[in-house]
């Protein structure tokens, strides 16, 4: 079930959002609804990224470089 969210964006914000929408062939709604999403995404993958970096600074993970994964996996020449 989708939800319905309204926001107030400053005039020229909306003269920009309408425009990229309709040189895109997109509803202003279902743009700025893409975009929210896209950016919810990227949160989670720097909060992801981010972890994994404390991981591997507290010594929690270790880090391969290519020559040792590829050996590791069998891909050397």
């Amino acid at each position: 079930m989708n939800k319905r969210v309204a926001i107030e964006i400053p005039e020229a914000m909306y003269g920009l959002l309408s425009r990229y929408a309709d040189i895109h062939g997109f509803d202003s709604d279902a743009y700025v609804a893409q975009v929210l999403h896209r950016h919810l995404e990227d949160l989670h993958d720097l909060a992801a990224a981010e972890r994994a970096m404390e991981d591997i600074r507290n010594g929690n993970s270790r880090t391969y470089t290519m020559d040792q994964l590829e050996r590791e996996l069998g891909l050397g020449n």
